[in-house]
């Protein structure tokens, strides 16, 4: 195996311990050739798509990348900023937010850095850039609260192939997920009576997670279970009746099942059954992206309203609000233990570099 070449090395160099959040990932623009270079790379994972390679490749070089650009591009468009991606934008305020919140609580050196799972910044570049600045342990966080395979793992695969092209590599820690933290479930019910107590409340609360095939559940991936839990939890937190509320699954593709009940199915339906107002919040999503803004949002009110619904508001996802990030400074804070300092002292830590520095020289060092 080649190594990756290793940053200039200086005795008596400041260490410092990284957080890196991940989130999955967006195009560079709302184009069709920027689309088709982000879906060939998220596409390609073999953890997204579990279906032979030499099949899946046909049909994703023969028919998907020549269709599908077009289409998804005309989508992103539709919700871009002038800032860019708002998955981008909202994920790069959260890692700035949270490493002020952090800043707050510890004393010792920490660097939080943000990466996208597919386009840039890359999981790979964005470690290599938090060791060269003297990250000696790192944290990946992802940005999903719910583990599955096809999303937090293979956030961490990402990570665990550049550690396995790094010479001297840096501690790693990873956290698997938080859909049942107090304080995650605080934020997203914080969220929600924020809403309401601004535009009222619905007849019927929706809360739709990503959908993911079901043969992963059957295959053991737990993560259905931990979507029904932080639903159970969400709704306990807001006092909710089981008339009040349902609990769906979004954005299946292809032709096996997915995790039922749907999303589309279930907003038609309530239309047809009279219900007057429909409010829909998407759990799974710490960041409003396409999936959220376009798909439910513009696609979920469309389908509510032609199908006889009144009423339809989509709650906004946690994005920079300031529970959300009180909750991911702790759920960062409990898996740092012992990483990190409140009586780390400066002063003393400069005149201990300086002194390993000056005794390393003594004995050769070149620097």
């Amino acid at each position: 195996m080649r190594y990756l070449k290793e940053p200039d090395y200086t005795h008596g160099q400041q260490a410092k311990t990284g957080v890196l959040l991940i989130n999955l990932g967006t195009p560079v623009a709302p184009t069709a050739r920027a689309l088709r270079t982000y879906l060939k790379e998220f596409l390609s994972d073999p953890r997204v798509v579990e279906i032979p390679r030499a099949v899946w490749w046909l049909i994703l070089n023969g028919i998907i990348l020549n269709t599908r650009p077009k289409k998804s591009a005309a989508k992103y468009a539709a919700i871009w900023t002038p800032d860019g991606s708002p998955l981008r934008v909202h994920t790069e305020k959260q890692a700035k937010l949270l490493k002020g919140w952090l800043g707050e609580k510890i004393a010792s050196p920490v660097m939080v850095e943000y990466a996208m799972r597919y386009g840039n910044p890359s999981v790979a570049d964005t470690l290599a850039r938090m060791k060269a600045a003297g990250c000696e342990r790192i944290l990946i966080l992802p940005a999903y609260p719910q583990y599955a395979a096809s999303s937090t793992a293979t956030a961490f695969d990402a990570a665990y192939a550049w550690l396995a092209k790094t010479r001297n590599q840096p501690a790693l820690r990873t956290v698997k997920h938080y859909h049942d933290h107090p304080a995650y479930i605080h934020a997203l019910a914080a969220n929600i009576r924020d809403y309401w107590q601004m535009h009222g409340r619905p007849d019927v609360l929706l809360m739709s997670f990503h959908g993911v095939p079901r043969y992963t559940l059957e295959k053991g991936d737990p993560y259905h279970c931990e979507c029904q839990k932080t639903g159970r939890l969400l709704a306990e937190a807001l006092g909710l009746e089981p008339s009040q509320f349902r609990l769906t699954f979004q954005s299946r593709f292809g032709r096996a099942e997915w995790l039922q009940p749907y999303t589309d199915k279930t907003l038609g339906a309530l239309g047809r059954e009279g219900i007057g107002r429909v409010d829909l919040v998407a759990p799974g999503f710490t960041a409003d992206c396409l999936e959220t803004l376009e798909e439910l949002a513009m696609e979920g009110r469309e389908t509510f309203l032609t199908a006889g619904g009144k009423t339809f508001h989509y709650i906004p996802a946690l994005n920079e609000q300031p529970q959300w990030i009180d909750a991911l400074g702790r759920i960062a804070l409990e898996n740092l233990g012992g990483w990190v300092s409140t009586s780390w002292d400066r002063d003393a830590d400069e005149q201990a570099r300086n002194t390993s520095q000056r005794l390393a020289l003594n004995l050769g060092a070149r620097s």
